[in-house]
């Protein structure tokens, strides 16, 4: 009944105004650049189309006015201009100037969201103690979206959705490597112990066979037109993963057996999304799955900062889209898997933000099929150093955040990106 109240009033207020828009600025001048965002998201919701006007001002958002928007806008704090639709028209014309980086981008529909998180690690029941910079930015934008997991994966509920975002996860079935500080912690023993259960519930004998089933499922995912995003350790741990295919690349203390000690030379790159000729770290109890972690940072955190690229608009406007921003220069933050090591991204890898003295890349893209896929390092963009058990980050006290800023960038790329899903 909400829903269609407002698409009555909104039918309504375009009858009682004269032709005029809304523009959400998005440079400086923005009181809150992330429930812009929202907003934008909840225009496409409402069964109206959106425009995102790259490097116009930070990347603004443009939508028809009505008095609804208005309200909402003013609700959430969110900045606005009404212009005449002459004055849109004028930008318009204006960003269509070939001697200037700008581009206008229609936003149609606003895609469905799915974040990959344990039905176990929830609101309502956490026992992994550690938040997810995605679900954070997502209840903060007012951007709903819905929770998946491995039993969804695998009967093939992805293809309900549009984006999937893949919490902090380790897709090697190694529990994130946390074996040596929190083996003993209560929340560590029933984590494993939840996902060996959910594992022999699937048909598996080990966690590490039900990811690798899971990741393949995502990778068909990615093939047939869906968008993946992953951050932190979901995204080595991904791609090591499925080079180990029929590998066993985990120690005893993981999952009851030795692992194979040739495993290195058996790793087969062909089938992975961003990585090549990484090296496996061997000691169980090193907080790492492999090399592609840039393993020797030597930036100070005052000094860690990646740039991102300069993408032309008019050709290039999906990397323009997710590298939207009201500055080019990002404050660094650290995690689990941090930066990419140059060395080893795959010569294909589109690099959308790098720290150039360390030789580290910090934002990689790709398309694999009809789809795409996203990986970006660190944990959470406005906690530089997150440990275990760290309360989660106020977003009320980050509003500008340029690294959340790239999140949402990704959550609004599939609503203008349209291709025909792979059946």
């Amino acid at each position: 009944m909400n829903r269609l109240l407002v698409l009555f009033l909104i039918a309504f207020s375009y009858l009682h105004v004269s032709a005029s828009m809304i523009l959400l600025p998005m440079d400086e001048s923005q009181k809150n650049h992330l429930k812009a965002y929202g907003i934008t998201y909840w225009v496409l919701d409402n069964e109206v189309e959106a425009w995102w006007l790259l490097n116009y001002r930070g990347g603004s958002f443009a939508f028809p006015y009505t008095s609804v928007f208005e309200k909402e806008c003013l609700t959430r704090d969110v900045s606005f201009e009404v212009i005449p639709d002459a004055a849109f028209a004028k930008i318009r014309s204006d960003i269509a100037n070939p001697e200037l980086n700008q581009e206008t981008i229609k936003l149609e529909v606003a895609p469905k969201i799915a974040v990959y998180t344990p039905p176990f690690n929830t609101r309502g029941e956490r026992i992994q103690p550690w938040d997810d910079a995605v679900t954070l930015v997502l209840t903060y934008a007012e951007i709903p979206y819905e929770t998946v997991y491995d039993r969804e994966v695998l009967e093939d509920k992805l293809a309900e959705y549009d984006w999937l975002h893949l919490h902090h996860e380790d897709f090697t079935g190694q529990y994130g490597r946390f074996y040596r500080s929190f083996g003993m912690q209560p929340w560590y023993k029933e984590n494993q112990r939840k996902m060996e259960e959910l594992a022999r519930s699937l048909g598996f004998n080990k966690v590490s066979q039900l990811k690798l089933a899971v990741v393949k499922r995502i990778k068909e995912y990615v093939g047939g037109g869906g968008f993946m995003f992953a951050m932190c350790s979901a995204t080595d741990s991904y791609d090591v993963a499925l080079a180990a295919e029929g590998l066993d690349i985990c120690a005893e203390i993981y999952d009851g057996d030795p692992q194979d000690p040739d495993a290195q030379s058996k790793l087969d790159f062909s089938k992975t999304f961003a990585f090549e000729d990484f090296q496996l770290i061997k000691n169980p109890l090193e907080y790492e799955f492999s090399t592609i972690d840039h393993r020797d940072r030597r930036v100070i955190p005052e000094r860690d900062y990646f740039t991102l690229f300069d993408f032309s608009a008019k050709w290039d406007p999906v990397p323009t889209m997710l590298t939207q921003n009201h500055t080019r220069t990002v404050k660094g933050f650290m995690g689990q898997t941090t930066a990419f090591d140059k060395d080893y991204v795959k010569s294909d890898v589109l690099i959308l933000g790098e720290n150039k003295p360390e030789d580290e890349a910090r934002y990689i893209h790709g398309e694999y099929g009809y789809g795409t896929w996203t990986f970006y390092g660190g944990h959470d963009p406005e906690d530089y150093r997150h440990y275990v058990t760290d309360p989660d980050t106020d977003l009320n006290l980050h509003p500008h955040s340029p690294g959340y800023r790239l999140i949402l960038n990704n959550i609004l790329f599939p609503a203008a990106k349209k291709k025909k899903r792979k059946t």
